[in-house]
């Protein structure tokens, strides 16, 4: 009796599992599919709206009610963090002071699905009077909003994923994928690179990523371990065991870089006959190594030793002449890998 129960309960689970699989599926499917129908829509009103943004010489400042307000502080905050100066005002608060945050110079980007938001359409007639801009992103091109817009973003979906046909699902995918468009269109139309990208984001794991750069964690001076081209092995291999980088860099009397010499180097150095007491480091040396200048990022380094399966790199300036070297461990160390 009790394997009888447990069995019907296992079959009962099995079965709601299936079903909430499948809903799952459906509503992924539904949201994708908004997504995709906005792709042919592009039109001249997105290019408009860009110009627009790029022309205009206050910020942008959007706004929403709702879950279209919840998705207006995310295109306000990829805007913002991407080289597009960009703020949230509440529409319910800017008719109660905050619209004094709006100047004539500024473009405002109204999200509503129905185009018919009372709080929204409150603030219209003063925002025209400002002087300001108005771009609409709504799912509906005929509403009020639609048409008292400079340009209107149609984010139109044919149906929400809830079953109900009542929670904005879909169509809030759509207008956060809309959003992203036109943040990432202005970035590139900025010129907006990794650099200036990290002067917005200094904090954390990204921050140690953009912007430390090859001059912050090269070893240089007496921690820099080098050889002359005249120089015995048996000297390199003491000057990189002092120095401990695994490595050391092989120069000329300029002190340009003529080698390099590794622990990979030393391996295949022993399957020779070879006297090793009486070799110079200038024979067995690998010559022009990889190289990487002290202004690059470290991001780049890392991207340099993964891509030639390398685990340090020798610095030199524009002249070629040695000025650090670093691994993968001053990498870790740093928390940019």
């Amino acid at each position: 009796m009790g394997f009888s129960i447990l069995a019907r309960m296992n079959d009962t689970k099995s079965a709601s599992d299936h079903k909430t699989l499948d809903l799952a599926r459906q509503v992924l499917a539904i949201e994708a599919r908004a997504i995709e129908a906005m792709i042919d829509r592009l039109d001249g009103s997105f290019t408009g709206a860009l110009q627009l943004i790029l022309h205009c010489t206050g910020r942008v400042v959007v706004s929403g009610m709702g879950k279209s307000g919840h998705i207006a502080r995310k295109i306000a905050s990829t805007m913002a963090s991407t080289g597009t100066p960009a703020f949230f005002v509440h529409p319910g608060e800017a008719s109660h002071g905050d619209l004094g945050m709006i100047t004539p110079g500024d473009v405002l980007i109204a999200l509503s699905n129905s185009g018919e938001s009372p709080e929204l359409l409150t603030i219209v007639p003063i925002i025209k009077r400002k002087g300001a801009k108005l771009i609409a992103m709504t799912g509906n091109p005929h509403s009020t909003l639609a048409r008292e817009a400079d340009i209107h973003l149609d984010a139109s979906v044919a149906q929400e994923a809830c079953p109900l046909g009542l929670a904005p699902t879909a169509s809030t995918t759509a207008a956060l994928a809309l959003g992203d468009a036109l943040a990432i269109a202005l970035l590139d139309a900025h010129g907006f690179g990794a650099e200036d990208f990290a002067l917005s984001h200094p904090g954390g794991a990204l921050g140690r990523r953009l912007l430390v750069h090859v001059s912050d964690l090269m070893h240089s001076g007496e921690a820099l371990p080098k050889v002359p081209e005249t120089a015995l092995l048996t000297e390199a291999l003491l000057e990189m065991s002092n120095k401990g980088l695994g490595m050391t860099a092989v120069v000329d009397g300029a002190n340009g870089l003529t080698g390099l010499f590794t622990d990979g180097d030393l391996r295949r150095v022993l399957d020779k006959t070879l006297d090793i007491r009486a070799a110079r480091v200038a024979e067995v040396m690998t010559r022009s190594p990889r190289t990487i200048g002290p202004d690059k990022l470290a991001a780049e380094a890392v991207q340099m030793m993964e891509q030639y399966k390398i685990n340090g790199l020798l610095v030199v300036d524009a002249n070629g002449h040695l000025v650090g070297a670093l691994n993968m461990h001053d990498l870790l160390r740093a928390g940019v890998v």
